[in-house]
């Protein structure tokens, strides 16, 4: 079951096989069959609309979550569990999420 911080390996045409991270709040996961996802990538381009991860967050190496390439993916396509961000690290997805957006 997806969980809404979590971190999964992902396989789909658009994306390709990449971590992503779920953004869907925890109240409609259960009857989502594509929750909103942003794909975490090691290209860092230190925008306000990224947020930097690294071994601290069980990623295996250092990259950042793109929120300006945030897009519903199905749960079918999310394949490996890889990690959890700790609420703190989501506070600071959600301030990139609303940059993202323009809801600064």
């Amino acid at each position: 079951m997806v969980a809404r911080g979590d971190v999964w390996w992902s396989e789909s045409a658009a994306l390709g096989r990449r971590p992503v991270l779920v953004l869907s709040r925890e109240a409609v996961l259960d009857t989502l069959r594509r929750p909103l996802v942003a794909p975490l990538t090691t290209r860092i381009r230190e925008l306000p609309t990224e947020v930097g991860l690294d071994l601290d967050d069980g990623l295996p190496r250092p990259c950042v979550v793109s929120l300006d390439n945030v897009q519903p993916l199905p749960v079918a396509l999310m394949l490996d569990r890889i990690a959890r961000l700790a609420p703190e690290r989501m506070a600071e997805v959600c301030a990139a999420l609303a940059a993202a957006v323009d809801c600064d």
